[in-house]
């Protein structure tokens, strides 16, 4: 599992099985980019009977094997949970950023920026969580996927975004 040196980490932190689930969905929208989950980001999901100093100690563990200088960005299932707790005790001004509510779009979103200076990320990435809610219904208009051209693998994966 070879990381770039030049990203910034990722980990995401969650409520058994939702931090592993999220990394199939990464691999499955980015699969022009074979193992970029198994790469670029830690998964931790947080059982129900798992001690909390044993699940800070995994956390720390995985923000420690992320982190290549350029910071990490942890992101958790729910503020005031145990993976928000677990996160916010990780937190580190300039090193490691911590974001609650995870959803698919931010990771998303998170996965494709982490080029930038963790500041930007973290702004990117809330702003995909965000971007990413939305209210549909009958009267919606549908995305249509079949409109990418087929073999354009960069602009796929600005398509997801």
């Amino acid at each position: 599992r070879r990381r770039r040196r030049d990203m910034t980490g990722i980990v995401v932190i969650a409520h058994a099985p939702l931090a592993s689930a999220l990394g199939k969905c990464v691999e499955h929208v980015y699969s022009c980019e074979p193992g970029v989950a198994q790469r670029e980001v830690r998964l931790l999901d947080v059982e129900a009977d798992e001690a909390f100093e044993a699940t800070l100690a995994r956390a720390r563990a995985l923000v420690s094997e992320v982190d290549a200088g350029n910071g990490v960005l942890v992101l958790a299932d729910a503020f005031g949970a145990t993976p928000g707790n677990v996160a916010t005790r990780l937190a580190e001004p300039g090193r490691v950023a911590v974001v609650a509510g995870v959803n698919l779009p931010m990771l998303l979103r998170a996965v494709c920026y982490r080029a930038g200076p963790l500041a930007d990320l973290v702004a990117k990435a809330i702003t995909g969580g965000e971007q990413g809610i939305v209210q549909s219904g009958s009267s919606t208009a549908v995305q249509n996927q079949a409109k990418k051209r087929a073999g354009d693998d960069q602009q796929r994966i600005q398509d997801q975004q």
